[in-house]
């Protein structure tokens, strides 16, 4: 998964895709496609969906490459953006083509909605608190145990724990029906 780019690639990037440069497109893709298709395989839970999707994000950001405000956050956040926006959209729009009641498809959404929202804080999370937390929960470590095999104290395996999931705390927290509106 890639980084967070710095804002001055995120800046040059807008301006080269504002210019139409096909390379651009190409660049950003390369390093993008891979946090698109899962965000959005997550949401829909469905490849074809997700590929579509993909598909649609990046025609967007070709003929909107304005829409982007370095301002606002970083170009992969937008991208993130968007690509959670067109998932719900679509997701609500094949929930609503069912037999399901409009509160089901609601619970639905933002049951995808809070874990896509949680997938993208884990792989934008730094790389000491997602190996914390990769040690405690899916190799069951306690913190003494992970300290020890990521050789740092016990209270810096505590603090890279208490932070990791603070920040997948806020994915739960901003799904709540009355905290966010999708």
């Amino acid at each position: 998964m890639a980084a967070s780019a710095p804002p001055r690639w995120d800046r040059k990037m807008q301006q080269r895709l504002a210019r139409g440069e096909e390379a651009a497109l190409g660049e950003l893709y390369d390093r993008y496609a891979s946090l698109v298709h899962s965000l959005a395989h997550r949401v829909m839970d469905d490849e074809e969906a997700a590929a579509q999707i993909t598909r649609e994000v990046f025609g967007y950001i070709w003929e909107n490459p304005d829409a982007y405000d370095p301002k606002q956050g970083s170009l992969r956040s937008w991208i993130a953006g968007l690509t959670q926006r067109q998932s719900v959209h679509r997701l609500r729009q094949s929930e609503n083509r069912g037999a399901g009641s409009p509160e089901q498809v609601e619970d639905r959404v933002r049951e995808a909605s809070t874990a896509a929202r949680a997938d993208y804080i884990v792989t934008s999370m730094p790389e000491p608190l997602r190996q914390a937390l990769d040690l405690a929960y899916r190799r069951r470590m306690d913190y003494r145990e992970a300290a020890a095999d990521l050789g740092v104290t016990e209270d810096e395996a505590r603090r890279r724990l208490r932070l990791g999931l603070q920040l997948l705390s806020t994915a739960v927290q901003d799904s709540s029906p009355q905290g966010r509106s999708l």
